[in-house]
C-alpha cells in the first residue's frame, strides 16, 4: 500500500495550495497535486496542513450530462481544490463484465483472470486512500454499469489482499421523491464497505431527479462538495 516498506508514499506527503484568493478561498491548480499544500480556513484565518489523499471515483451512470455526473464533478472539483489527487473511472464507458466466481483471482498477475478493464481499476483501488461511488438508482438497485466493478472487488478477498482502512463516500440519486428508494443502493453498499473495513465518511442521497439538469434544483452538488470536505477532515 502507499508508504509501505519504509518509503514515503504519495499519501504520506503534505501539499501546499499555490495561492489564496482575497476572499480566503484556495485557488486550485489542476494536475499539480504533488506540491506541498496547506488549506486556508477563512473563519479562523489560519493555514492548516492538509494530508493529501489519492481518491478513486467510480461512476455508474451512462449519461454524461446526467444528475449523478453533475454531483461527481462538484465532488472532484472540490477534492482537487483541497489538494487531493483524483482518479476517475466511468464504468459505463469501460469494458467490465461480471464476476465468474472462478476463485483464480490474482493468479495471473492481475486482479481478475478474465482480463478486461476491471484490471485497470483494481490497482487504483488498492493504492487509494479513499474510494467514492457515484450512481443513479436503476429499478430500486445498483446499475449494472458499476455492479461488475463492485462484485469483482471480491478478488481482493479471494487473494487475501488487505484493502481495509480506506475512506468511503457514496453519491446517489433517484427519480422518485421517496428517499427510501435509495435504500436499494445505500444498504448493500454500507454492508459491503463494512465487510471490507472501509470507513464510511459520508453519503449524498438525492431523491426526485430524473431529467438532465434537475439536480440543479436541489442541493445535491453542494452536498457533494461537502463530502469532499468531510473526506479531507476525516
Amino acid at each position: 500500500g502507499p508508504g509501505a516498506g519504509g518509503k514515503l508514499g504519495r499519501s504520506d506527503r503534505l501539499y501546499r495550495l499555490p495561492a489564496v484568493a482575497e476572499d480566503g478561498r484556495p485557488v486550485a491548480m489542476r494536475g499539480q497535486g504533488l506540491q506541498p499544500k496547506f488549506r486556508y480556513d477563512p473563519k479562523t484565518k489560519i493555514k492548516q496542513e492538509v494530508r493529501a489523499m489519492n481518491i478513486v471515483v467510480i461512476t455508474g451512470s451512462p449519461r454524461k450530462q446526467g444528475n449523478s455526473f453533475a454531483m461527481t464533478k462538484a465532488f472532484i472539483d472540490k477534492a482537487e481544490a483541497c489538494g487531493h489527487t483524483v482518479r476517475r473511472f466511468d464504468a459505463a464507458f469501460m469494458h467490465i463484465g461480471g464476476c465468474h466466481a472462478c476463485q483464480t483471482c490474482f493468479k495471473t498477475g492481475k486482479a481478475c483472470s478474465f482480463d478486461d478493464d476491471f484490471n485497470l481499476i483494481a490497482p487504483a483501488i488498492q493504492e487509494a486512500d479513499a474510494v467514492v461511488y457515484t450512481l443513479p438508482v436503476y429499478w430500486y438497485s445498483i446499475p449494472a454499469q458499476i455492479k461488475g466493478v463492485i462484485d469483482r472487488i471480491y478478488s481482493f478477498c479471494v487473494a487475501g489482499k488487505d484493502i481495509s482502512g480506506k475512506k468511503f463516500g457514496l453519491i446517489a440519486c433517484c427519480e422518485e421523491n421517496d428517499p427510501s428508494v435509495l435504500d436499494g443502493v445505500r444498504i448493500p453498499l454500507e454492508r459491503s464497505t463494512a465487510l471490507l473495513k472501509w470507513d464510511l465518511v459520508g453519503e449524498v442521497l438525492i431523491p426526485g431527479v430524473l431529467n438532465e439538469g434537475e439536480i440543479d434544483k436541489t442541493d445535491g452538488c453542494r452536498q457533494a462538495e461537502e463530502l469532499a470536505l468531510k473526506l479531507t477532515n476525516a
